[in-house]
């Protein structure tokens, strides 16, 4: 007997339909799987044999031919074990082959039958919901993170008999229900809050505007001065994932395998902060079979960068491409596969090596030579794409020692979401850009037009900074968001001249 049922395996964030075909005929018991499966697909052999005669079936004992199509795809991961278990049952007679066309079907399977949760999940739902399929069936754990996917009827089970008597009386189940997650709201969603931090009045403004228009940022000050205090409060000044968004963001942590344990969707902004001694592929991703990096782990949120100079400077050379494009494609000998990576960069370093260049307090130990040095780990295209750069000074005994708290993060927020309001309304036409910082030219010279003393302000800038075209284009970009902020629908001087001020330190010797 043939039995065909339907699966699907992942190319990045992408799914691909996959027949699971298999043939039970005569000759010696064996069982072959073919159609390029890693070892995970092939050790599922003993797995889907021991479920299937732990579940209280016969496994047949007889030649079995397993294939996995197309052919020439490569197949990972157990997500494999329970379709290729119910071919096995259809094949041998033992459950009704009538719904196995209507039905993809995901799991990993124990020893004992039970159903495991699997990665990938969500995007393959989608997936399943563009190609018409009437139904899922998953692992009861994966079931709400499936659900989220609208028109697609859902079956969550534990166990491997109880999607036999669903193949079998189908009319005894019914799809889950997706239930969003209920936060506890006597827990503050954003527990770091911007009244926390005292004095830094240019830092809190640049935080607002970084917020306000998506830009990249960097905070360079001595040791203790608060960077990284105030870059853990910019995602409480961030407005919520819209649900498309987060969508998106679940579907990367999704196949990133971080999904299973932490809710149907992601609902909060990411925020992602790698050690200083992370590896090139660690931050884009890859590997073998390529899997997310941490600067699509930072989709739609924050990846923060803390002593950025400590990095290895053929790491952070990796950030360009995905900071200019808003994705990143990984090539491998094996595959070739690409993941979004719009996110907000927010770095800190400290001056020169001891910390202390420019402090009117602690005296700088560090020769020009070395501060040189240090500051060449950054190059030149890397800080152009960085929006802007922030000088945070060390606080003053007075501002250290007062009680009196700075504006907290919820009414910042609220001014955040209102620029981001205006500017999502003035790109209506064009979706695929949701904030200032990812205008391309074509949007600065509609929406970015300057009057003749801006002009002459930019252009006397450019000469004395030495701003690159593409410097240029952050600064109007900049000059957007804040005139968004100050509910402006043209671009005037002043909104000009605050935007330059945040290009002073693009080399610091």
């Amino acid at each position: 007997m043939l039995a065909r049922v339907w699966c699907a395996s992942l190319v990045g964030i992408d799914a691909v339909k996959v027949g699971v075909e298999v043939d039970v005929a005569g000759g010696l018991p064996a069982i072959t799987i073919v159609g390029l499966p890693d070892t995970a697909v092939q050790e599922s052999r003993e797995r889907v044999k021991a479920a299937i005669k732990n579940s209280g079936f016969a496994f047949p004992v007889r030649k079995i031919i397993i294939n996995l199509a197309p052919a020439d795809l490569r197949k990972e991961g157990p997500s494999f074990d329970l379709p290729i278990s119910v071919g096995v049952l259809t094949a041998s007679e033992q459950v009704d082959a009538h719904l196995l066309g209507d039905y993809l079907f995901l799991g990993e399977l124990s020893l004992d039958g039970s159903l495991r949760p699997v990665a990938g999940v969500l995007p393959i739902a989608a997936k399943a919901q563009q190609l018409g399929i009437k139904g899922l069936v998953v692992p009861m754990d994966n079931a709400q993170e499936a659900a989220v996917v609208k028109d697609l009827a859902v079956y969550g089970f534990q166990h491997l008999s109880d999607v036999a008597d669903f193949l079998c009386q189908p009319q005894n189940y019914q799809p889950v229900t997706y239930q969003p997650s209920k936060k506890n709201h006597s827990v503050p969603i954003f527990p770091l809050d911007l009244k926390d931090v005292k004095g830094q009045t240019h830092a809190r403004r640049a935080l607002e505007i970084a917020a306000s228009g998506g830009h990249n940022l960097i905070l360079v000050g001595p040791p203790g001065s608060g960077k990284t205090m105030l870059a853990k409060r910019l995602p409480g000044i961030l407005p919520p994932l819209s649900f498309s968004e987060a969508l998106e963001v679940s579907q990367v942590y999704s196949v990133a395998g971080l999904l299973k344990n932490k809710g149907s969707l992601i609902e909060d902004r990411p925020f992602r902060s790698p050690h200083h001694s992370a590896s090139g592929p660690s931050l884009v991703g890859g590997g073998s079979y390529p899997k997310p990096g941490e600067i699509s782990l930072s989709h739609h949120g924050i990846l923060f960068l803390d002593e950025l100079t400590e990095f290895k400077r053929n790491v952070l050379e990796f950030l360009r491409q995905p900071l200019e494009d808003g994705y990143v494609s990984i090539s491998r000998t094996r595959q070739s596969v690409t993941y979004p990576s719009q996110f907000t960069l927010v770095a800190s370093t400290n001056p020169c090596p001891c910390g202390y260049f420019g402090d009117p307090i602690q005296r700088c130990t560090c020769s020009p030579r070395q501060r040189e040095q240090y500051w060449a780990k950054l190059s030149g295209p890397l800080m152009d794409r960085i929006d802007l750069q922030v000088a945070v000074n060390r606080l003053k005994p007075e501002e250290m020692t007062q009680q009196v708290t700075g504006e907290g993060s919820d009414s910042i927020r609220e001014r955040v979401k209102l620029a981001r309001d205006r500017a999502q309304y003035r790109f209506k036409e064009d979706p695929s850009v949701s904030c200032n910082a990812q205008m391309q030219t074509p949007h600065l010279r509609r929406f970015c037009e300057l009057d003749d003393s801006s002009r002459n302000l930019l252009e006397g800038a450019i000469n004395k900074l030495g701003l690159s075209a593409r410097a240029m284009d952050r600064v109007l970009k900049v000059s957007r968001t804040i005139a968004d902020l100050a509910d402006d629908d043209a671009v005037k001087s002043y909104h000009v001249a605050e935007a330059i001020q945040y290009r002073t330190i693009d080399r610091m010797q």
